[in-house]
């Protein structure tokens, strides 16, 4: 049987924003239920394996050698503090550093996997996987930037009476607020993380009902009759 090359590469294409798609559920599972210090580091790893991957399905060479770069460094950061420190302390000022560096790579993710599917001439299941996949990074990216606050911030604590939060906080507070779900039982006591959590909610639902609702609509499996 002779494959359509054509065909492979879009199938491949799609393949790699599910294979991103997937590892973002991993790191998700990983960051909420390991809390020794080498499990810690493990997911730090599959995020930035996640997130050069993402670059890499968006086909964008200079931004693909730029995510190279930071994700090297960020491992570098993570292993040297694993290996003469506290990982993900409080008062480690390495890991500010990593946090900072997380947020930036989680935030031009997204929009490098955007302009490429804005670019493409037709909306199928890469493209739906990509849109998904910057949904879940845009989740991703709140929940580091509430750490990095929490990291700075100490008085209050982030969470207030519930203190300064743990990964598993942060990353459920960030996605109860992108889906505006709001069940209350974590609340930001201060600004700035007030404000990025108003930001974060805006930006969730504008996502939703207009990039991916769009997306949804115009997307027809193969052989699918087009309506007039």
């Amino acid at each position: 049987m002779v494959l359509n090359p054509l065909r492979t590469a879009r199938r491949d294409s799609a393949n790699m924003y599910g294979a991103v798609l997937l590892l973002l559920c991993l790191v998700y599972i990983g960051t909420v239920s390991v809390t020794d210090s080498s499990g810690l580091v493990l997911v730090m790893l599959l995020q930035l394996v996640t997130l050069w991957l993402a670059f890499s399905a968006s086909e964008s060479r200079g931004a693909r050698r730029v995510a190279g770069i930071a994700c090297g460094l960020v491992a570098l950061l993570s292993l040297l503090t694993w290996v003469f420190g506290k990982v993900f302390d409080y008062d480690n000022t390495t890991m500010r550093i990593v946090s900072l560096v997380s947020i930036v790579l989680y935030l031009i993710a997204p929009y490098v996997i955007l302009r490429h599917l804005i670019r493409r001439p037709v909306v199928d299941l890469r493209t739906v996987l990509g849109a998904v996949c910057i949904y879940l990074m845009l989740g991703m990216m709140f929940a580091f930037t509430y750490r990095a606050i929490a990291l700075y911030q100490t008085t209050p604590a982030f969470f207030g009476d519930a203190g300064r939060g743990t990964n598993p906080d942060f990353l459920f507070f960030s996605f109860i607020t992108l889906t505006t779900t709001g069940y209350g039982n974590l609340v930001p006591a201060a600004n700035p993380g007030q404000s990025i959590a108003v930001l974060e909610a805006i930006v969730g639902q504008l996502f939703l009902v207009t990039a991916l609702a769009k997306i949804v609509n115009a997307w027809r499996l193969p052989g699918a009759p087009t309506q007039p």
